[in-house]
Parts: C-alpha cells; structure tokens; sequence
C-alpha cells in the first residue's frame, strides 16, 4: 500500500545578526522579523519601551521598597496625646504637652462615624492593597478632562503613612513614591482595621483638635461611639477643610458639607436616598466653641517639676496621667485672696507703682511690655508629708508666667530668726524664758570680716535683759545677734540648709538677720518642719505618674528626715507662737479673723522691699510673699504684718471646712520634766539664783545638765523685767550712711 506522500519540514529561518542572545525570546523574533520594515520596527521600539520600563519600574520598587523599611513602623501609633493633670480630689486640673487627642479602640467609635467616613475618604478601603489603582485611574482621567480639578486619589492607609511619617512638607514623585512603598509595607504588616483606628485617632478636626473622641466631644459633647448620623457625617466633612467646614466658626458650611457626605453614603451604596434625606432634616446641635486652654499657676509649677522628673522626649509625646496633691479649693482660695489683697494694697494712701488695671488696658493696646505692678507668691505645704496644697506664683499668670513662689530669691529678712533662734535651742540648750541681753553691741562684741557689726532695733530703742521668746515676738534684732553667736554661724547654716535653705554663702553675722536670698517654697518647707516636730519633709507637688498604658513611671513618696530632735521643735514652737500673741509682730491676726492655734514670723527687709509672713498649725504651713519684680519700696511703713499677714490669715482660714482642722495644742515630744533654771544663765538654779529662778517643763534632753555657777550668797543681780515697747516695725529705712556702705559693697 502506497501511503501519501511525506512533506518535507520547512526550514526554519535563521536568526538575523543581534545584541541579543539565541534563548531571548527565539520564536517571537522570527515571527516579528517576517513583517514589513515599516511595521517590525515601530513594534519593536514598543516593545523594548515596554521591556525597559519594566525594568525601570523593578529598580524604583527595590529602592523605595528599601528606603521604606527604614521607617520604624512602630511610630504608627506614637501620637502626641495632652498629658492629664490630675488634682488631689481626682478633678481635671489641665492639660499640658502633646496634642488636644484621646486615643480610643475602634470598637469604640460609633459606625455612624466610619460609614461616612469610608464613603467620603476611602469607599474602597476594604478592597484595595493599600493603593487604590481604580481611583488613580479615575482621578487621571478627571483631571485630563479639567485641568483646574484636582482629584485626589489618597487612600486612608496612604494619608496614615504621610502624616505619621511627616512626608506632607514635599511635593514631588519621590514623596509620592515614598508614600506609596510605605502604604505597601504598612498594608502587609497591619490588618484594615488596625489602619482604620490608627487614622481616626490621628485626623485633624480643626480649632486643635485630633482624634475622633476629642472631635465629637467638642463639638457635640459626647464620646465617639454615641455619634448619630448626622453627626458623624459632619465630622467627615471636616477632615478635608478643618477651618472652611469648622461648625464652630461656619455652621451653614458645615451643614453644606454634611449633606454632602450623605449624598456620597447614597452614591456609593452604603445608605438609602430616604434615610439620607431623613437625615439632612436633623439640626445637628453643636456646642459653643471652648476657650483656649490658659496657663494656670498650679499647671506652670506642674510643668517646671515635670521637666525635672522625666527626659525631654517622655514630656513631648505627652498621653500621661499626672496626680499632683494640690487641693483645687485651697488652690482657688489661694489665688482669689492674693488677687483681692493686693488688690487692696493698690488703693493705700502713698501707693505711687503702677496698677493692675493700667497694665492690663496696655495689654488690651498692643503696648505691654512687663508688668511693674506690686505681685505676690503663697506656697501652703503639708506638715506631715511635704504635699503642695496650693501654689501661686504671682498675681496674674496671662501677664507673666516667672513662678515667684519657685524662682525668686528673694532676701527674707526677720523670717530667718526662727531657725537661729533653733539652731540656739539645739546647739547650745537655749530656753524660751532665758535673758538675752537687748542692750546696745558694743564695739568688739561682734565682729565679722567687715569688721564690727552693730545692728540697731528697727524703732531704735534698747530694753536690757529680755527672755528669748520675747526677743522673737518682738522681732530684736540686738538679740537675734547675740542669740545667733551663741548658737554658732556654722550651727545656724548647717540647719538652716538641713531645713531646705541651701546655699548661704559667707560667714557674716547679717546672716542672724535674714540678710540672704531664699525662695519662698524653701523658707515655707523650713518653716514646716518646725510644725512637724522637727522633721522635714521633702516638698512635692506630683504624686505619681502614670504613661497612656496606664502603668506607673514615677511615683514620689514622703521624703523626710529629721532637722532638728522635737524638744527643739517645740520650744521654738512655743516661741514663735508668741509672735501671734498680744505684743507680737503678728498679734493683729485674730481681729484678722483668724482664732486657731497657730505660730509663725513676720518680715520686711529694708526700705520695706518685702514683706513676709510664713505660720503654721499642726496641719499646714503657709507662706506668703508680697514685693514688687524690681526690688523698691512697696509702700512706706509695708510691714509684712500689714501686707503678708491678712492673706495668711484669709487662706489658712479656708483649710478647717476642707477637713484640715488643726489640733488645738502643740503636740508634747514626750513626758516634760517641771525644773527650776536660772533665767540668767539657762542652767540648773542654784540656791544662790533666787530671783533669777523660774519654774518652768521642759523635755527631757533639754533639761540643763549643770547647775548655774553664776551667782553666788552675796550677789544676786535681779532681771530687768520685761518691757513692752511699742510694737515696732521689723525694719527701717536706712540711713544716708548705711546706703553708701551699701553701694560700695
């Protein structure tokens, strides 16, 4: 059987001459290189533009690719939160640092919310990789048909990587490119709802609000996840024009906007045309615009020991939980007395400094510079554990925010005594009713580097022998010298910086008459520890702080430790308590009102530049400070009982209603011993003392251990009785000598 005839194969063409090798792509060749010469070589240019694209899109994705994993994704969610100050009762006090946003879940953001907000930003969000193509497309051919359009084409996880990334400075097809690799790799390490919450936390709501929660408390006084419709719809349209779609500011416009983002719920299929409709019908009620957050002294003094407790970086991203022990109505009655009493001392005969109210219409003009009106500071601290119950550190914190009560060291004149008169009770075994003498210093009795020092008593009179508790009622200053040496200048620096006033320099007797600069928290916490028989303890103001996790990152604790041992406490007590008794310095504190038991120390330092008042109870202690910026005179006869004391009195009248009720008595350091002493000498009577002995308790490691040498059968030398001056001022104007001794120094 004859079978058909085999066809011979037909010859395959050979390969014309090329760059390329024989394996590129043989038959494609061949089959190309059969066409028309004006056919093969547009196609062939085509496809070596497509091949060489190509690859130029494979480098661009290997370099973006690895410039995006330089970014730490862990920054996604690193949001600067305003940190929460807390008062001692758990009430808002402010706000400080970071951004006004609450971060929440997403499960805590109401639907209402995030259809609009899909459907408005992203109606593809659940469906694209990150890069929505389609929208490119889309927004390509809308802007070719109108140039003046922009379209954008963002998706959300796009704007998560531009804004937490900080790309939105820079507009150019790196950014863009950047932006894009980044929205890859943050779409394949985090779920869409992940991304989601990320964003709404993050949006910029206008009037400095971030964050969906802070947007729907402000505007509409209510947590996300309680948004109706409307609302959210609302707050859809804002993201996209913060200030033009603001209902603060343009609530027709924002209505505008709301219905439009209804429209786009009905377009792309999420909502009904009906339920759109019954929608735009609601009048969205929105609150009045807040106020802008004002600087507080309470929240400048948590500030200033913020920045001292953690870094810098740990501050700024704020989100923390800040508790502070202030007590919010001693703190308001703090800052309303200081503002009323000096308020007062403005409309005194003879007050020739600038106003209050003056400075204030320069402020309202545009002319302010600083204000040179009289200010004040008031510290109240807590006996007991060193807590700040109230702050001020000056009279208004819109005109300065300098903390006087922290940062002014000023001189703090007869206020100093109190802790000589210590140091003498502790060092060298001093009692209240010992006799110092208040004669005139004679030349050679006390002598310094300056050579002698001879201090007068402020209303120029000299009284002979004084029982020391009446030389600190009186404020001498002839036997605070005296009493001082007595102690030693190392014994009174020693416990003077023990008790919190650091940093006394030289070794002058001017120091026994307050001639150094303090703050007043440090003078206040001094004089605390008297009150707290004997111990200081460490003034604080935060208690503890707590990071948006709510874990703890700082705690304070009660710092204390002992200055002085408690006899000593109370006898100086006892002492200073007589500063507030008929013939003291601040004995016009009960017509002030003020009927508790209480003991403290008045100042005024020269030419009446200052004026102090610093007391306390078993509870508090309070400190009040009142000058002018530029140390001059305050007012002719300024004394500190004058202008210190009535604030004193008004605030620490306020803390019994507030449960810090004062014990009635000074509380004892033990069983007292009932011993006779001989005034004269402080030591153990003698038979020969007689009249020099009095009767008086005492604790026990203050009962003099030797028997006083001083007199003998045949010569007893009476005291002088004790006499009862007009009350004098704490100082004096100095004399044209004194303040040219001044300048020279």
């Amino acid at each position: 059987m004859v079978g058909d005839p085999i066809m011979p194969a037909r010859p395959v063409p050979p390969l014309k001459k090329s760059l390329l090798p024989p394996w590129f792509f043989p038959g494609l060749r061949r089959w190309v290189g059969g066409w028309p010469f004006f056919v093969r070589w547009p196609v062939v240019l085509a496809g070596w533009g497509l091949l060489l694209g190509l690859l130029a899109l494979l480098v661009v994705d290997l370099v973006y690719s690895s410039l995006a994993r330089r970014y730490d994704l862990a920054e996604l969610g690193k949001m600067p939160e305003r940190s929460e100050v807390y008062d001692a009762r758990g009430g808002v006090l402010g706000r400080l640092h970071g951004e006004n946003r609450t971060v929440i879940p997403l499960s805590e953001v109401s639907q209402n919310f995030i259809r609009p907000l899909l459907a408005r930003e992203d109606s593809r969000f659940y469906q694209h990789g990150g890069v929505d193509y389609w929208g490119v497309l889309r927004a390509l051919e809308r802007t070719l048909r109108d140039p003046k359009v922009r379209q954008g084409a963002s998706t959300i996880t796009m704007q998560v990587a531009r804004n937490s990334f900080d790309l939105t400075r820079e507009k150019s097809f790196h950014r863009k490119l950047l932006e894009i690799a980044l929205t890859r790799r943050i779409e394949s390490l985090r779920t869409k709802d992940e991304i989601l919450e990320l964003y709404v936390n993050r949006i910029f709501f206008g009037t400095g609000i971030f964050g969906v929660q802070r947007a729907s408390e402000s505007y509409f006084g209510k947590p996300a996840r309680d948004l109706t419709l409307d609302e959210g719809a609302m707050l859809a349209a804002i993201i996209r024009g913060p200030n033009k779609f603001s209902p603060f500011r343009h609530y027709d416009i924002a209505i505008s906007g709301r219905d439009m983002v209804l429209d786009r719920m009905v377009t792309t299929g999420v909502l009904s045309a009906d339920e759109a409709e019954k929608a735009k019908r609601v009048r969205t009620n929105v609150k009045k615009e807040p106020k802008a957050p004002q600087d507080t002294w309470a929240l400048n003094a948590v500030r200033r020991e913020l920045e001292q407790l953690l870094d810098d970086g740990e501050v700024e991203a704020g989100g923390l939980k800040i508790y502070t022990t202030l007590e919010p109505a001693l703190q308001k009655a703090a800052e309303e007395t200081l503002t009323k009493h000096l308020n007062a001392i403005e409309k005194l005969p003879g007050f020739e400094h600038q106003r209050w109210a003056l400075y204030e219409n320069m402020v309202q003009r545009g002319l302010a510079v600083e204000p040179e009106y009289v200010q004040g500071a008031v510290v109240l601290l807590e006996n007991a554990t060193g807590a700040t119950r109230a702050i001020v550190g000056g009279r208004d914190v819109t005109h300065s925010t300098y903390h006087r009560a922290l940062l002014s060291r000023r001189q703090v004149g007869s206020t100093f005594k109190p802790l000589v008169y210590a140091a003498a009770v502790e060092y060298h075994g001093l009692l209240p009713g010992q006799l110092i003498s208040d004669a005139r210093i004679q030349p050679g009795e006390i002598t310094s580097a300056e050579g002698d020092f001879s201090p007068r008593n402020s209303d120029e009179s000299f009284t002979g022998l004084q029982p020391a508790w009446w030389g600190l009622a009186k404020s001498r200053n002839t036997m605070a010298v005296r009493i001082g040496e007595m102690a030693g200048i190392d014994h009174v620096k020693d416990l003077a910086d023990r008790a919190g006033l650091k940093f006394i320099e030289g070794r002058s007797p001017q120091i026994y008459l307050g001639n150094l600069g303090a703050t007043l928290e440090s003078l206040t916490s001094a004089y605390s520890m008297l009150g707290n028989g004997g111990v200081r303890c460490r003034p604080f103001l935060i208690d503890r702080i707590e990071n948006a996790q709510g874990g703890m990152i700082y705690r304070s604790g009660v710092m204390a430790y002992e200055v002085v041992n408690p006899g000593t406490a109370w006898l100086t007590t006892a002492m200073m308590q007589k500063v507030m008794e008929p013939g003291g310095t601040a004995a016009g504190v009960r017509a002030m009102g003020f009927k508790g038991l209480a003991a403290g120390k008045t100042g005024t330092t020269d030419d009446y530049r200052d004026a102090w008042f610093v007391g306390f109870n078993t509870q508090l202690t309070c400190g009040v400070w009142v000058g002018l910026d530029d140390p001059e005179r305050i007012i002719a006869r300024g004394y500190g009982s004058r202008l210190a004391l009535p604030i004193w009195a008004e605030i620490m009248n306020a803390a019994p209603p507030l449960g810090y009720k004062s014990d009635k008595e000074w509380k004892s350091p033990g069983p007292l011993e009932k011993v006779q002493v001989c005034a004269q000498s402080g030591k153990l009577a003698s038979p020969a003392c007689r009249a020099s002995a009095i009767t008086v308790d005492l604790p026990p490691d203050h009962v003099p251990g030797s028997v006083c040498e001083m007199h003998t059968a045949n010569a007893d030398p009476e005291p002088a009785e004790p006499v009862e001056p007009v009350p004098e001022p704490e100082a004096r104007r100095p004399g044209i000598f004194e303040r040219l001794r001044g300048l020279i120094r």
